[in-house]
């Protein structure tokens, strides 16, 4: 009987993936994906109660200030659900990347972004250097 990688990573859930082992092997790639789909569930979950929330929230508040307060709160909830939207395509592109075999890989040097990096953040696409360049040419053209 074979055993597929999804079983072996359901069948070892404690797995992290580590530097000492060859980077972005089957087993890897198998914990990216499922962290990555991990999290675009929980944030797609969130969402749909955000919206049933929104929806039971649609009462007329009497009061100024209670009416203000309430457009507040949906305006925030908005702009937090239009950054989660933006952190879906992100999450999708890693995924794509993950199929057609760039995941791991900076954008701009083509070398390794590194397991800890990856971990921390899944959707990374630079390096750690790449990402403190970025950040510094960024910083120099916001004080021009």
């Amino acid at each position: 009987m074979s055993v597929t990688s999804d079983e072996v990573l359901i069948a070892d859930s404690q797995y992290r993936p580590s530097e000492d082992e060859e980077f972005m092997n089957p087993r890897q790639l198998e914990y990216f994906k499922q962290k990555l789909l991990n999290w675009k569930e929980d944030i797609l979950k969130e969402s749909r109660e955000t919206l049933t929330h929104l929806q039971s929230e649609t009462e007329n508040h009497p009061d100024i200030a209670d009416r203000a307060s309430s457009e507040t709160d949906r305006a925030l909830e908005l702009r937090t659900r239009d950054r989660q939207r933006k952190l879906i395509a992100k999450i999708d592109e890693a995924i794509r990347r993950i199929e057609d075999g760039s995941y791991g890989y900076c954008e701009e040097t083509g070398e390794p972004i590194g397991v800890a990096r990856l971990d921390a953040r899944p959707i990374a696409t630079l390096s750690l250097e790449a990402q403190e360049r970025h950040e510094r040419r960024e910083r120099v053209h916001r004080d021009d």
